[in-house]
C-alpha cells in the first residue's frame, strides 16, 4: 500500500522513513529515526528527483508506481550519490529502461563505481545553471561541490520557485505524517537534530556551504525540499539563518557548555563545582555533558551551538582520557572555529591532558583559550577554590 504526500498540484513526495536504524552512516545515533525524501514531478515529462536507501526501497517503489499511474519515467535527477539517496538508482533503471539520468560530470564515474548499467547512453550531463524543460516546469541546476561530496548539486524549479536542496537543510528524524516544517514545532522538536545533522555531516565544509548560500541568495525560493526531514514552505529565513551561523562557525547562543571525562568522579566533581560557580555569577542555561555517556555527535553539535566551551579531562596512559580524545578528534576534524575555551586537567602524578587539549585548539582558527587553566592532582582541594573562582570569572568576563 502506497504512502504518498502531495507537495504541490504536480509535485509528490514518494519517500519513506526508517525508525529501526540505530546509527546513521553506522556512526550517529538516531533515536527518532530518519526520513529518505524523494520527489516526483508530474509534468509533460515525468521527473524523479533522487531515490532512497535500500532499507525503504519496497515502499519507495510502491509510492513511485502509484504516482506515475502507468506513465513511464522520463528523467531521474541525481543530486547526490551517497547510497542513502542513490542505492535504488540501479533498480529504477531496470524498471524504467528508457529513463534519462540527469547529473553532472563528476557524478558519472561514481555511478559506474556503484552500478553496472550503461550510464553513458542515458546520461544528461548538466553544468552550472543548465536547464531542463519538462513542460510547464524548468529545472535549473546549481553545483554544490563538497556539500558534502564533490559531485553534489541542487535543482531549482524556476516555475514554482522550489529548491531541491540535496543534503542541505536536512535533519535527522522520521516523518510522522506531517511533511511540512510549519506543521510541527520545529524549534522545540527538530532543531537539535537539524543542528546535529549539519554539524556532523557537513560541518567541516563551512566555506563550501557559505558558497552555496550565496548562490541561493540570488534565487527566489518559496519552498525547500531536502533529502532528509521536513519540507520548508514558511519562515525559510529563520532556518537559512541557522545554516548561515553554523557554516560560518558563528556561535548560535551566548552559552557555556562543559564537557568532562571522569574515571572515578573527581574530575566530574570539579566540572560540577565550576558549573555552580558560573550559575552564581549569573550564567544561565549551562549545558554539562559526561563524554563517557554522551555521544560525540551531541557534544560536537553543542560546541557549534555555544559560544563558550569548557573541557575537563584526566590524563590517561600519559595522554587524553580515551573518550575525551575522541571528542577532541571530532572537534578538530570538523574545523570548529571562533570559540572561547577554558581547560581543566587532572593527573595523579604527571598531568598531560591540559597540554594536549591546548595543542588541539592551537591548530584551529580563532580559538581563544582562557588563562588560567586549572590543574587537579587526583582530587579538588579546598585550597583550589580561588582557582575555580578565577576561571569562572574569566569565562563570564569573556562573554558579551
Amino acid at each position: 500500500m502506497y504512502c504518498v504526500k502531495k507537495v504541490t498540484d504536480d509535485l509528490f513526495w514518494v519517500g519513506s522513513s526508517d525508525r529501526r536504524l540505530a546509527l546513521f552512516e553506522n556512526v550517529y545515533p538516531i533515536p527518532r529515526g530518519v526520513s529518505y525524501n524523494s520527489y516526483v514531478l508530474m509534468d509533460e515529462k515525468t521527473v524523479l528527483l533522487d531515490t532512497v536507501d535500500h532499507s525503504v526501497s519496497d515502499r519507495f517503489f510502491e509510492n513511485l508506481t502509484h504516482v506515475l499511474g502507468g506513465r513511464t519515467l522520463d528523467y531521474m535527477v541525481v543530486n547526490h550519490m551517497e547510497p542513502d539517496h542513490c542505492a535504488t538508482v540501479g533498480e529504477v533503471v531496470r524498471r524504467y529502461p528508457d529513463v534519462k539520468v540527469v547529473c553532472n560530470a563528476k557524478t558519472v564515474p561514481m555511478l559506474k563505481q556503484f552500478f553496472d548499467f550503461d550510464i553513458d547512453s542515458r546520461a544528461v550531463i548538466v553544468k552550472e545553471m543548465d536547464t531542463l524543460c519538462t513542460g510547464k516546469h524548468t529545472l535549473a541546476f546549481v553545483m554544490a561541490p563538497m556539500v558534502h561530496w564533490p559531485e553534489a548539486m541542487v535543482a531549482y524549479d524556476t516555475t514554482d520557485k522550489i529548491l531541491f536542496s540535496a543534503d542541505g537543510f536536512g535533519t535527522f528524524g522520521a516523518i510522522n505524517g506531517n511533511l511540512f516544517a510549519d506543521e510541527v514545532n520545529f524549534e522545540r522538536d527538530w532543531l537539535d537534530d537539524a543542528r546535529r545533522y549539519f554539524v556532523n555531516i557537513v560541518g567541516k565544509y563551512g566555506v563550501q556551504v557559505q558558497n552555496l548560500l550565496k548562490k541561493a541568495a540570488t534565487l527566489e525560493i518559496k519552498m525547500i525540499c531536502p533529502l532528509h526531514g521536513p519540507i520548508w514552505r514558511e519562515n525559510l529565513g529563520w532556518f537559512i539563518d541557522k545554516y548561515d551561523k553554523w557554516s560560518s562557525y558563528t556561535p548560535e547562543d551566548e552559552a557555556v557548555m562543559i564537557a568532562y571525562g571522569s574515571i572515578y568522579g573527581n574530575t566530574e566533581n570539579a566540572a560540577d563545582i565550576l558549573a555552580s560557580k558560573l550559575a552564581d555569577l549569573g550564567v544561565k542555561n549551562i549545558a554539562v555533558y559526561d563524554v563517557s555517556v554522551t555521544d560525540p555527535s551531541v557534544i560536537l553539535s553543542e560546541a557549534f551551538r555555544c559560544s563558550h566551551l569548557v573541557f575537563a579531562c584526566p590524563t590517561y596512559n600519559n595522554g587524553l582520557f580515551t573518550k575525551m580524545e575522541t571528542v577532541m578528534s571530532e572537534i578538530k576534524a570538523h574545523n570548529l572555529q571562533n570559540r572561547t575555551v577554558a581547560l581543566m586537567e587532572n593527573g595523579t602524578w604527571a598531568p598531560q591532558a591540559g597540554k594536549l587539549m591546548r595543542e588541539v585548539f592551537a591548530s584551529l582558527k580563532n580559538m581563544n583559550v582562557l588563562e588560567p587553566s586549572v590543574t587537579i592532582r587526583s582530587s579538588l582541594k579546598e585550597s583550589q577554590s580561588e582557582q575555580l573562582d578565577a576561571l569562572a570569572k574569566a569565562i563570564v568576563n569573556s562573554m558579551k
